[in-house]
């Protein structure tokens, strides 16, 4: 006796579709899984055997031999659990099969037959509405994880004895139907609530600090990489912390990105759809390479990639490992994450706006006028600096100082405070003029230029061109610095409405190198 089932896997943040191949012959009792399954896939047997039977079903006493197939691709996890125990009923002939085998089949089973959430869902869904599959049963605390891919029914079960109602009908009535064909925005959206990042944030609540919150402006207006630079208390969290308010909401594809990303981590709550705002994430300076890139011996993503599309907080950039930072360098660049294992080669996309704060010196307070006064040496200075290497700084385009706040700021006297409102207006203008710009390209911030599409839209005239030039030489900037103020430059005349880039805007991307004029001087 055969049959078959459909199920899916995680490969990456991508799911893979597998056929459950399900043969019961005659000889001694025995289950077999092959396919190249992992420890949690090979367990599942036990799992099944105790949840079928609990189930008041009948497990076969034969010879059972379940096929994962692309037999080459390796198989992990426990969404198969489903998927096998629907196989080995419908062969043996104790359900009949009328929708089970046209559908994809996830979940993991108790072994009393509840059916429980298995992580990676909108993944492995949305291969299956590409694949033209007509419907996915799952467990029904994953159902609104689910419903964010339009165009497929989506079956919420909470025991195995559902699969043996016969038709859709019967699971309508029986309230386990949800109808994929239509979304329900309220439901289906979601806010990124991560610890730290509070929806009443606002920039209004920084006081002064304006050149500041100009460049952050710049930087989330182009996803510029950013680095502030002040003494302690002067705001530099602060400010990096209300980024997120003033970036735009993530378009469509953005969003099932990140949600994607959620979902294969584990990271996305029950009740909870799609992503609509950036995330922000502020790992720990203790954290690890593998917790900051991805990795392990299955492998997940990493803050990295949790903040793509986002923002990535570091705060005090120095107290990270050297290991950490570097491994940062790729990513920046690439603007994805590629992890290898023996068997298999997995990539996770992490473009994120880099924002890093740091201390000018081991005290705090080198360069501050008034007490406490700076107490370090020169030497003791360059040591605390090279903790950042120059190919990471490199990478950064906005060096940003953040002095000692004035008393002044704190009573009104330093104007009208610039809100996230205010701020957000800005960014979302010029953002419009990136998306006209660069229609048909296949990019969407000025970051992303390079090659010829940077020497196109970041043309300038003689003047411009004459103070870059003096610049690049009397500060020894990079080939790749040079190429971050063209940029920022463009993203400066985008906020100003101008459609070239005159000397003004080159100017004040200069000045946002700061930290190469510091690093010259020693």
């Amino acid at each position: 006796m055969y049959g078959k089932m459909i199920s899916a896997c995680l490969h990456g943040i991508e799911g893979k579709l597998i056929q459950v191949e399900v043969d019961i012959a005659s000889g001694l009792p025995h289950i077999a899984l092959v396919g190249l399954p992992d420890t949690a896939v090979r367990e599942s047997a036990e799992r099944v055997r105790a949840a079928v039977r609990n189930s008041g079903f009948t497990f076969p006493m034969e010879r059972i031999t379940v096929n994962l197939a692309p037999a080459d691709l390796r198989k992990e996890g426990s969404a198969f659990d489903l998927a096998i125990a629907a196989g080995i009923l419908m062969t043996s002939g104790q359900i009949r099969g009328r929708w089970q085998e046209h559908c994809l089949l996830l979940g993991e089973l108790a072994l009393d037959g509840t059916i429980r959430p298995v992580p990676g869902v909108l993944s492995m869904v949305h291969k299956a509405r590409l694949s033209g599959i007509p419907a996915v049963a799952l467990p029904a605390d994953n159902v609104d994880e689910a419903r964010v891919i339009e165009g497929i029914r989506v079956y919420g079960l909470r025991h195995l004895r559902e699969l043996a109602l016969e038709d859709e009908a019967q699971l309508f009535a029986a309230g386990y139907g949800s109808a994929g064909m239509e979304r329900d925005d309220e439901r289906v959206s979601c806010r990124n609530r991560d610890p730290g990042v509070g929806f009443g944030e606002d920039y209004a609540d920084v006081s002064g600090q304006l050149a500041a919150k100009r460049a952050l402006m710049i930087a989330a207006a182009g996803m510029h990489n950013v680095l502030l630079i002040g003494p302690p208390g002067t705001g530099k969290t602060m400010l990096a912390r209300r980024l997120p308010t003033i970036m735009p909401e993530l378009g469509e594809e953005e969003a099932l990105e990140v949600t994607k990303l959620y979902s294969v981590s584990g990271k996305l709550g029950s009740g909870t759809g799609l992503i609509r705002e950036r995330p922000f994430r502020a790992p720990h300076h203790s954290i690890s390479p593998a917790g900051l890139v991805g990795g392990g011996g299955v492998p997940k993503p990493g803050e990295a990639s949790l903040a793509h599309r986002g923002v990535l907080f570091l705060d005090e950039l120095p107290e990270f490992a050297r290991a950490v930072l570097e491994g940062l360098r790729q990513p920046l660049e690439d603007r994805f994450i590629t992890i290898g294992r023996a068997r298999a080669v997995y990539t996770y996309p992490a473009q994120f706006l880099l924002a890093a704060s740091m201390n000018p010196c081991p005290c705090g307070y080198y360069g501050s006028t008034g007490e406490p006064g700076c107490s370090c040496s020169a030497i003791k200075v360059q040591q605390y600096r090279a903790r950042v290497s120059g190919p990471l700084l490199d990478r950064i385009d906005l060096h940003v100082d953040v002095p000692k706040p004035e008393y002044r700021w704190f009573h009104g006297e330093n104007g009208p405070r610039l809100s996230s409102a205010e701020m957000n207006a800005g960014v979302q203008s010029a953002r419009l003029r990136q998306l006209q710009r660069y229609a048909g390209t296949g990019l969407l911030y000025n970051a992303e230029l390079s090659g010829a599409l940077l020497r196109i839209h970041c043309r300038l005239d003689p003047d411009s061109e004459g103070l870059l030039k003096k610049s690049f030489e009397a500060y020894g900037l990079s080939a790749r610095a040079h190429d971050r103020v063209l940029k920022i430059a463009r993203t400066i005349a985008d906020l100003e409405g101008s459609e070239q880039i005159e000397l003004p805007h080159v100017a004040e991307a200069l000045q946002y190198r700061s930290l190469d004029r510091k690093q010259a001087c020693y």
